[in-house]
């Protein structure tokens, strides 16, 4: 480069453009020898009449051992040569021209070359052919860079079917998940049934009514009631909730009402029937290390011969109180204040409580699964009591069906807030005409 304003010195230049031109005189020869591809010229029948260092150099042989002496197949692969004899050679005859066609060239090593190949027939002034002049470029760049195409082709296709058998093993595993949820959902339905009953006695004087309402129908509740006949015109009612839920838990509900049952026809009065209730648990489940208990409110009722008026006298052992729907449109709470839990201590005291129910009057039984619900989205926002008195209030005066129905839609409404499961009993004197 010149400085500005100097004038460029024609010295320099011109030895800069010998030195170029320099460069520039290959000789023919030269430019054939050290070619960036291979070249050969062949006879008709493939003997190689003359081959270029560049290939010469890729095959690793000395020019005196291949001309004169090998044919162009030799040069190739066995695949390689049988392709030449079978397609190669004929098509190039047929065509006199053949471009790009993928063969593979045999070192002395052992090595394999992959390479692309090019011929062409030279033909003499009367139109015979004289020779074939061949290219060969070398294809091992193209040949990995292919083979890494059909390597990640395959890792696709691998990654594709693998994904399809997971997509297919994970359907078979949600339909074989969804028929035994199903399984199990009819067994659990079955075995809940049994532990309450299909439906309740008819009772002369007496308006009954009862519902279950399971808030997972995945597990088991341990919510349990069911009316019974005495004899002499009483009637026996009892409703309970046992501690957890599951398989152990209806095992508990199932021991609780065979043994209020059996007890109540042996001595009806109530706390005697929660004291044996209590003993049966304590001895049976004390010394296990999940002890179980429950709550029960056991009850009494007998209707007026005329159909006037019923007789309540309850025990409860840490039940929810009974709730009173009277017929002037009041509600109250029957308290049994002391009563523990039953199965809990070996001699636990039960509070008890009498009423009386007038034409129109309902007294409806529950579970904490009511007074439990959440009216929010936490814990700290529940029913209780309070409102549940409220509520009764204000569908008062209510029949035992009219109030079970009532509470079943409070309790539907409720959505997620529910969960626990609840167990109702209604029972009413139809009010006079």
């Amino acid at each position: 480069m010149c400085r500005s304003g100097d004038e460029p010195d024609p010295a320099q230049g011109g030895d800069t453009d010998a030195a170029f031109t320099a460069l520039l005189e290959d000789s023919a020869e030269e430019l054939y020898e050290a070619a960036p591809c291979g070249y050969l010229s062949t006879l008709m029948d493939g003997t190689v009449a003359k081959i270029n260092a560049t290939l010469l150099d890729w095959l690793g042989m000395d020019r005196d051992k291949v001309v004169g002496r090998l044919r162009f197949p030799d040069l190739l692969t066995v695949g390689g040569k049988l392709y030449h004899e079978t397609h190669f050679a004929p098509l190039l005859r047929m065509q006199g021209e053949l471009r790009g066609v993928a063969l593979e060239l045999k070192g002395t090593d052992g090595r394999r070359l992959p390479v692309l190949v090019s011929s062409v027939v030279k033909h003499g002034s009367g139109g015979e052919p004289l020779l074939i002049r061949t290219t060969v470029f070398d294809a091992s760049d193209r040949r990995a860079y292919e083979q890494e195409l059909l390597r990640r082709r395959r890792d696709a296709e691998q990654a594709r079917a693998e994904a399809q058998r997971a997509r297919l093993e994970a359907e078979q595993a949600r339909r074989q998940a969804e028929a035994d949820r199903e399984r199990l959902a009819d067994a659990l339905a079955v075995l809940q049934q049994s532990l309450v009953p299909s439906s309740l006695p008819a009772v002369p004087g007496l308006e009954a009514a009862g519902h279950y309402l399971t808030a997972s129908p995945d597990l088991l509740g341990g919510d349990f009631y069911d009316l019974f006949p005495l004899g002499g015109g009483r009637w026996a009612f009892f409703m309970g909730d046992v501690c957890g839920k599951g398989p152990q838990a209806a095992s508990v509900t199932s021991l609780t009402r065979y043994t209020l049952r059996a007890a109540a026809l042996h001595t009806p009065e109530p706390t005697a029937v929660l004291a044996t209730l209590n003993s049966v648990l304590h001895e049976r489940y004390a010394a296990d290390i999940d002890p179980r208990y429950c709550t029960v409110v056991f009850g009494v009722i007998e209707p007026d011969a005329d159909g006037g008026r019923a007789g309540v006298h309850l025990a409860s052992g840490g039940h929810p109180p009974a709730l009173v729907v009277r017929a002037d449109g009041r509600a109250d709470f029957l308290p049994t204040p002391g009563g523990l839990l039953v199965g809990a201590f070996p001699d636990a005291a039960f509070g008890s409580a009498h009423t009386t129910l007038a034409p129109g009057d309902t007294l409806v039984l529950y579970t904490d699964g009511l007074t439990e619900a959440r009216t929010g989205a936490t814990r700290e926002n529940l029913l209780g009591e309070d409102a549940l008195l409220t509520f009764a209030a204000e569908h008062a005066p209510a029949t035992a069906q009219t109030m079970i129905a009532a509470i079943t839609g409070l309790l539907e409404s409720f959505g997620e807030g529910l969960d626990d499961d609840t167990a109702l009993l209604a029972l009413g004197v139809p009010d006079r005409p």
